[in-house]
């Protein structure tokens, strides 16, 4: 992925994006608002903040080396569809399932399944990297979790694949991962709970981190 931003032109909705990560925005409904108003750059400030996060989405759903160009495709997707974007709604959880789309149509295209070592290849390069003044046994430890539980969502259906990926894995609260997976929340509630019965039996010692804060 290159490191500079080529602004997309409306008539060019099927063009590759260069992404970049970095930089975070403070309001998101305003930068929609002047992509709507015919400032096309100013999408560059929602790639720069969800980049990192779509990365990860991609490479835990099986995305593996085409991890990148899933990216790309939904970022220029969502630019298109930025006219249907519903005001008032989270940007993220959107984008996140447009990402979940372009990996199953990816994965489809390419008639098979990515091998578990790909995918935890890509997710581990795109995940954060472990500090080199980290301990030396809690760095083991952690990448040895990281390789566990995603051995264990192999075994998963998609269904309960993706809403562990979307809960704790990209730490997305309840509201956000219905409306990344477009779900009834009761759906979610009720997929994840056995999606967990299922994690508890196949990693015991899997103890799920909390996603965002709830809101009712």
């Amino acid at each position: 992925m290159g490191h500079g931003w080529e602004p997309i032109r409306a008539e060019r909705c099927t063009n590759h994006v260069r992404t970049r990560e970095g930089g975070r925005i403070v309001d998101e409904a305003a930068v929609i608002a002047r992509v709507r108003a015919g400032e096309p750059e100013a999408y560059a400030e929602l790639v720069r903040a969800h980049t990192g996060l779509a990365l990860r989405a991609a490479a835990a759903l099986g995305a593996g080396a085409d991890a990148e160009d899933v990216v790309q495709q939904a970022f220029v997707k969502a630019y298109c569809a930025l006219g249907r974007f519903k005001d008032g709604a989270s940007f993220k959880p959107w984008l996140l399932s447009i990402v979940a789309n372009e990996t199953r149509n990816t994965m489809r295209t390419a008639a098979r399944q990515r091998t578990l070592a790909g995918r935890e290849a890509a997710f581990a390069e795109a995940e954060p990297l472990i500090p080199e003044s980290a301990d030396p046994a809690v760095a083991t430890l952690e990448t040895e979790r990281r390789a566990a539980l995603l051995t264990a969502l192999e075994k998963l259906s998609e269904e309960h694949r993706l809403v562990v990926t979307y809960r704790y894995l990209l730490e997305m609260d309840e509201s956000e991962t219905a409306q990344a997976l477009d779900w009834p929340r009761g759906t979610v509630k009720s997929r994840l709970n056995r999606a967990l019965r299922k994690m508890s039996r196949l990693l015991p010692d899997f103890q799920p981190r909390e996603g965002g804060d709830e809101r009712e």
